[in-house]
């Protein structure tokens, strides 16, 4: 297996000579390997494509996107497969494609550029740097002509052009801006440390349900992204202080996207956002990522409501990651998650999704079709585009048994029927950080649904992990076609820590706990800020780029420095060992100042601080695998409680010192369960009945 650097792989050429071809056809990242054929002369990044810009000097224009991105596609057949256009790009420019999931050091840099030049931000993101790869200026989508209120590419790419040559003065004043605001993001943006408490949470939560939109859920208007950790502390709110209305916000908006067109009605999965406020239209890529944290907050949930809606879009999202999400390893299935399906196919947005009233008419008969068409919003004027996205939103309860049977006779002859259409490109590329999250879902539902067979699926992933994309017990980021991008990131480093340590509860092997600390060490030793607390984004082995980002702000996947303040105080649960909680102290206050700021990106890192400072550990005295032990396990999944920590312990073994149950032990010689808040452990248990009953005492509700 090769292993390449962050910092690329191409070979020595000299730079006018490997400058007059396009060389994305050595690139493994099917993102890229999409603009192969393209006219433009692209460049794979790295320190060969930015020394031929400096020896030629010419300014570089940067191409940020994923597989899945509509837009991107959009811009590509617009201008980067137009020959007349690619020429103009050729003659004034170095360009450099990237694909930000491969490289997210890269585009979290180029995306925060754009914000401090007051843009919004999104993919494709296009910036113009100097050789040495300082931003000046920069974009995302420009159409090929003046439309949209954007001006035309063309007339971009002169007028850069133009400025860098002619105006360098100009130019390196905003060099100057530009790359030192980004240095200035990694420090704290204020002192002020706030002191984090339960009021704080409650105070947060209470401040997000005035921006939860009543009607159709989800945080303000369009366009409408899941938003999976804020409603995830509004959850915890509500469990934590019984205050209803967080409840209802919650429920609202997770059943609203369940039976919306966010939703894929016939193969599961959610796609990324809405362009709607209503979650009818969503851009139809589906995200490893998204589908992750979905499905633990549906789980969660559920696990309170004994909810049928939701319990079937779990399952149905489950069944599509383990059909269609698993990536290939030498001709057959690895075990490692893929990590996005596109939005489009035969060049159409959203083609293999959406239908036609007849299609649906011939596919089911009279009869079926007019129940189904009134169940799922088909219509022969449709309700995107002249054609149907099938959602239950409009009358999202569901219906009696016999005819939720009918239905899903229906969904079932017209998926078989969607698969003989050509499918959306796949980006099977294996990204260690979507793999943690993916994997700790996994464990958590097999135990929550008891399905041993997720569990595997969970196992079998994170085994694909630790022996392809690791050097020694450091983690590379992505992997596909036997190509290891090496060094990984710090998000690799949390989430696979998290899944580790979800392993762990879930089987009680003790090797997970064992590699999740080994990981924390490496985070210790190559991302660590030793000045203002908390991690770098990047190993300090890494390619240097023109900053070295660092942040608590989550995007669409939580931060690694917010999951981290969970982690820590996980692992300092199970261990006893102080480092651990040393550390989550000093993250909780590294990046404390900034919930005063904004909370809204701080959704991980305060659920982070729920856990560490109101976690319910389970103590259970018993052997692994043995019945009355499983039994007691698997009750402690079945209570909605977040901030639960499961540690279960042989009769002939001690807790650690600092456990609250240390020195406990089994009642009349069977297994036997303590739940302990704080310091105090309850009266033992030694049924699931009563376990799951100590269980929901420890909340409001």
């Amino acid at each position: 297996m090769a292993a390449d650097s962050l910092s690329g792989n191409n070979r020595a050429t000299p730079a006018r000579e490997r400058l007059v071809r396009n060389n994305l056809d050595r690139a493994a990242s099917p993102y890229l390997r999409q603009h192969r054929d393209n006219p433009v002369h692209w460049q794979v990044w790295g320190p060969e494509a930015l020394a031929a810009a400096q020896a030629l000097d010419k300014p570089i224009l940067l191409s940020v996107g994923y597989a899945a991105c509509h837009w991107c596609h959009v811009m590509a057949h617009e201008s980067f497969e137009n020959p007349e256009i690619a020429a103009v790009m050729n003659e004034l420019f170095v360009n450099i494609k990237v694909d930000r999931e491969e490289r997210p050091d890269i585009d979290a840099i180029y995306m925060n550029a754009l914000h401090l030049l007051g843009e919004q931000g999104g993919w494709p993101l296009t910036m113009f740097l100097t050789p040495k790869g300082e931003p000046f200026w920069g974009g995302t989508y420009f159409p090929s002509e003046p439309r949209y209120g954007r001006p035309g590419f063309v007339e971009v790419l002169r007028k850069v052009s133009e400025a860098y040559h002619q105006n360098r003065a100009a130019i390196a004043q905003n060099v100057k801006m530009l790359v030192g605001g980004l240095r200035n993001l990694a420090k704290p943006q204020s002192r002020d440390r706030l002191a984090l408490s339960n009021d704080v949470l409650d105070q947060v939560a209470a401040q997000l349900l005035t921006h939860v939109d009543p009607e159709h859920g989800g945080i303000g208007g369009a366009p409408k992204f899941p938003q999976v950790g804020l409603f995830d502390l509004l959850w915890r709110s509500y469990l934590r202080t019984g205050r209803t209305d967080y409840a209802e916000a919650v429920i609202n908006t997770i059943t609203r996207m369940a039976q919306g067109g966010i939703y894929d009605h016939l193969g599961g999965g959610f796609a990324r956002y809405s362009t709607d406020a209503e979650w009818l239209a969503p851009h139809f890529e589906k995200m490893l990522y998204d589908n992750a944290q979905l499905l633990s907050h549906m789980a969660l949930i559920d696990a309170e409501l004994d909810n049928p809606l939701l319990r079937q879009r779990i399952f149905e999202t489950v069944g599509w990651v383990l059909r269609e999400m698993v990536a290939q390893k030498d001709g057959a299935a690895g075990g490692g998650f893929a990590a996005t399906q596109d939005a489009d196919s035969e060049g159409e947005e959203g083609k293999f999704y959406v239908w036609r009233k007849p299609e649906i008419e011939a596919l089911l008969g009279p009869e079926e079709a007019a129940l189904f068409c009134a169940a799922y919003d088909v219509t022969d004027a449709g309700n995107w585009e002249h054609k149907t996205i099938l959602r239950r939103s409009l009358a999202p309860e569901l219906r009696d048994e016999a005819t939720e049977a009918r239905l899903a006779a229906a969904r079932e002859k017209l998926f078989a029927a969607r698969e003989t259409r050509i499918k959306p490109g796949w980006d099977d590329k294996v990204l260690a950080d979507w793999n943690g999250l993916m994997i700790a879902a996994l464990a958590d539902l097999a135990m929550q649904y008891e399905r041993p067979d997720w569990l595997q699926a969970a196992e079998r992933a994170y085994g694909f992990v630790t022996a392809t994309m690791t050097v020694g017990d450091k983690l590379g980021h992505s992997w596909r076609d036997d190509q290891l991008v090496f060094p990984g990131l710090l998000d690799d480093y949390a989430n696979m820590m998290r899944a580790a340590l979800a392993l762990f509860e879930a089987t009680g092997q003790p090797d997970y706990l064992a590699q999740a600390g080994r990981w924390g060490e490496v985070l210790e030793s190559d991302y660590a800020d030793t000045v203002n607390g908390g991690y770098f984004f990047t190993a300090k082995e890494a390619e240097s780029l023109v900053a070295r980002t660092r942040s608590a702000a989550d995007n669409a996947t939580p931060a690694g420095n917010g999951t981290l303040v969970g982690v820590f105080a996980r692992l300092w649960y199970l261990t006893g060992e102080v480092v651990w909680r040393e550390r989550a102290q000093n993250l909780l206050d590294a990046f404390a100042s900034e919930v005063a700021r904004n909370f809204f990106p701080m959704g991980a890192y305060l659920n982070g601080f729920d856990l560490f400072n109101n976690a319910v550990q389970i103590a259970i005295i018993g052997q692994r695998g043995e019945a009355n032990t499983e039994a007691l396990v698997s009750a402690a999944y079945k209570v909605s409680l977040p901030n639960r920590i499961v540690a279960v312990t042989p009769p002939d073994a001690a807790l650690p010192e600092t456990h609250p149950a240390n020195g406990k032990t089994q009642v009349n010689g069977a297994p036997t369960a303590y739940v302990c808040v704080g310091p105090t452990c309850g009266l033992p248990v030694t049924s699931p009945g009563e376990l799951i009953a100590a269980l929901k005492a420890t909340r409001a509700v």
